[in-house]
């Protein structure tokens, strides 16, 4: 891949190895800024939101639930059928005239235009649902080792609920934390499937962009850049993540 980051499309379809910038040069024109950005408010939204659903989660199966083993079984299952058939799960549910929303427009409930597939919505709801597991598996692994004794005693001693969830909890619970949010926002970086299938493939992302410089245009040069800055924002995201969980270890 760094190799035919720096080599030349020739003709339509030929290569030529040499060593040009010319392809990371083309990727400061705005419209490439604008798909990264894009790329990244869907991989951040995705990653805080699985983090909000799956927390709550993890908590429950951690220190409440009663059969944990048939609950992580339930959670574990959707790995047991295909990303892509999980995908187009949604693409049924999501339609206009799934009996769902034909009832709730019977009722007056959405309006008769309303429409969420092949949207940004849509996306993010895909998402969500498919990242889910990743982020709950780490963070229930973590809250599984808390002593839970130390958030009653920290209540004995004055703290609220919510302060003994904050000194005691979150800081142990951290290093779960980050590897769910890692394990979700490394892939959603590259996810190439959620928008063609959910968003029509009309809004592009990192990931439906690379695919198209590779099998439409075949440009396989200037995918390979795109693919290369995807690479090193990823290598510099696990170096970030790398420091902080030391620096947890170090004081945890």
């Amino acid at each position: 891949m760094a190799v035919f980051s720096v080599a030349e499309r020739v003709g339509f379809t030929d290569i030529l190895y040499t060593f040009s910038l010319d392809n990371f040069r083309y990727l400061w024109d705005p419209l490439y800024g604008r798909v990264f950005l894009r790329t990244l408010e869907m991989a951040l939204f995705g990653t805080v939101a699985t983090l909000l659903v799956g927390f709550p989660m993890a908590y429950y199966l951690a220190r409440y639930a009663k059969r944990k083993t048939l609950l992580l079984l339930l959670i574990v299952v959707p790995f047991w059928t295909s990303f892509l058939i999980r995908t187009y799960s949604w693409l049924i549910i999501l339609d206009e005239d799934f009996p769902v929303f034909r009832a709730l427009r019977a009722i007056g409930i959405v309006p008769d235009d309303f429409r969420i597939l092949y949207t940004t919505k849509a996306i993010y709801i895909g998402v969500v649902y498919n990242y889910l597991p990743l982020m709950v598996l780490p963070l229930y692994a973590a809250l599984e080792r808390i002593d839970w004794s130390l958030v009653e005693a920290a209540q004995d001693l004055g703290d609220s609920p919510l302060r003994a969830f904050r000194r005691i909890t979150l800081p142990l619970a951290l290093p779960g934390v980050l590897a769910g949010s890692l394990l979700v926002f490394i892939p959603l970086t590259g996810e190439y499937i959620i928008p063609v299938i959910l968003g029509g493939n009309t809004t592009f992302y990192a990931g439906n962009l690379i695919a198209q410089q590779f099998l439409e245009a075949r440009d396989w040069p200037l995918g390979s850049a795109l693919a290369m800055v995807v690479i090193g924002a990823l290598t510099i995201a696990l170096l970030i993540y790398a420091r902080l969980l030391g620096r947890q270890e170090q004081y945890g």
